[in-house]
């Protein structure tokens, strides 16, 4: 099911953990929304801004597959509110370019987002909506 031109909702709640663990993640009406938001306000903007493919390498984690994957226990992942993402070529180089374009747009206004994340020098990218409690936080994590 397409979310939006470059997302779909199998993407954002398929995980290799969850597959190998017998984890259902499937995702409530309510979790599903607020991955439609997350599509529509953050995801699509920054493909479209992009002009590659961008692929999700974590979304939606129900608790038993965030516990799995020692997730924390406030997660916006079990949400549905978060993502972590990856350039199609998935190297340091790529993914710090998509990083840097996150940050841009953030600072130009064109997306708002709770926490931008460089994870592990670039290994991947973590993305969330905006809360009360976090609004365009960017930040590293070794």
């Amino acid at each position: 099911m397409n979310i939006t031109d470059n997302f779909t909702l199998e993407e954002l709640v398929y995980s290799q953990t969850a597959e190998r663990l017998g984890i259902d993640n499937t995702p409530s009406q309510e979790v599903i929304s607020k991955l439609t938001l997350l599509c529509q306000q953050i995801l699509q903007p920054i493909r479209d801004k992009y002009g590659k493919p961008i692929n999700v390498s974590s979304g939606f984690r129900c608790d038993a597959l965030n516990k799995a994957v020692n997730g924390s226990a406030t997660s916006q992942h079990k949400y549905g509110e978060a993502a972590d993402i990856v350039s199609q070529e998935n190297d340091v180089a790529h993914n710090k370019e998509l990083f840097e374009l996150i940050v841009k747009m953030i600072d130009n206004g064109e997306i708002t987002v709770g926490q931008l994340i460089n994870e592990h020098n670039y290994d991947w990218i973590h993305v969330s909506l905006p809360t009360p409690k976090h609004i365009n936080q960017i930040f590293s994590i070794k």
